[in-house]
């Protein structure tokens, strides 16, 4: 049912970019109104997002850990899984950055005869990487319509993006990683049933979203051919806050745009934020440095403690009775 409605949604975009795309009015909207509207909530949101878990109280020293704590000097302890100071978390954040380390490290679990067998569950780190990698490369691409001059560092990734120069115009490795890793993710969501249980409506949105950006590319740069020079003027207006409607583009476009504009808006609200939500993670960013400084929970109310001597004045002649040792005569 979750993945029906997404279907049914991202369908809807799609007429509802065909209809704007036959009306002036409607294009005037999407193309020079709904830019800022967009970007304003996507700021927005991410930064209300960040403020609010920053906000949040991390009273204990909560880091996930699995190798040997700093201890005493002769014991040898592991700087990365259980990190003790500044460069052991920025290393260990590096890694779940850049190689999502903690996917990488994760494992498959199936019961076999009433026992639990543990497995390798390294295609998902794999194709996980591949997504996130080549979608970060496809939106560096995308800076030579926002820049002018281009700027040099673009024209050489797009350069190594197409060296395979398959077809006219070159088909980008990125684009056929970007669908590949599409593809898994959601064949996981809906082959695997123990996944599909636990799917939402906005996984399966988000994914459906992202498929139609890369379909809607696709299509404009190898079969609905759209134009650049168009397109880049566009794009230019809306850096020097003069927007001016594109003319002679074609309706894939508009789709296209319709479903970009959608992601960015729906971005901060959505589990996609885990982008900017890994650096706030206190499991991940924080050392491990209990043995070495005592914590003391800050926001613990002031209470009245019974001491022992106090304990002692009060039931002191009970204690002699009960022949019970006493501090006190």
């Amino acid at each position: 049912m979750n993945l029906l409605i997404s279907i049914i949604v991202v369908s809807g975009l799609v007429l509802l970019a065909a209809g704007i795309a036959a009306s002036h009015t409607a294009s005037y909207a999407l193309t020079v109104v709904a830019p800022y509207l967009v970007f304003v909530v996507f700021l927005g949101g991410f930064i209300y997002r960040i403020v609010k878990w920053a906000k949040s109280p991390v009273p204990f020293r909560i880091p996930t850990t699995c190798g040997q704590e700093k201890t005493l000097p002769w014991i040898k302890n592991n700087p990365v899984e259980n990190p003790s100071g500044f460069w052991g978390v920025f290393g260990r954040m590096a890694q779940e950055i850049f190689l999502f380390r903690s996917l990488f490290r994760n494992t498959e679990v199936k019961i076999i005869d009433g026992r639990p067998i543990y497995g390798s569950a390294k295609w998902l780190w794999f194709f996980g990487l591949l997504f996130h990698g080549s979608l970060l490369i496809i939106i560096l691409r995308h800076l030579r319509f926002f820049t002018e001059p281009i700027i040099p560092c673009v024209n050489a990734l797009s350069a190594v993006d197409g060296f395979l120069e398959i077809g006219v115009p070159a088909l980008y490795l990125s684009d056929v990683a970007l669908l590949a890793g599409l593809t898994f993710l959601f064949l996981r969501r809906v082959i695997i049933p123990q996944v599909r249980y636990i799917s939402l409506f906005t996984d399966y949105f988000s994914l459906l979203l992202i498929c139609g950006i890369a379909v809607t590319g696709l299509l404009m740069r190898h079969f609905f051919p759209a134009d650049l020079n168009e397109i880049k003027t566009l794009a230019m207006s809306w850096i020097i806050f003069s927007p001016v409607v594109p003319q002679n583009i074609s309706v894939v476009f508009y789709i296209h745009l319709c479903f970009v504009f959608t992601l960015m808006a729906w971005f901060p609200f959505s589990k996609l934020m885990h982008m900017g939500g890994v650096f706030m993670s206190p499991t991940r960013n924080l050392a491990n440095n209990s043995r070495m400084l005592r914590h003391i929970n800050p926001w613990n109310a002031p209470v009245k403690v019974h001491t022992y001597e106090e304990y002692e004045d009060e039931f002191r002649d009970k204690m002699k009775t009960a022949c019970l040792p006493v501090e006190k005569e």
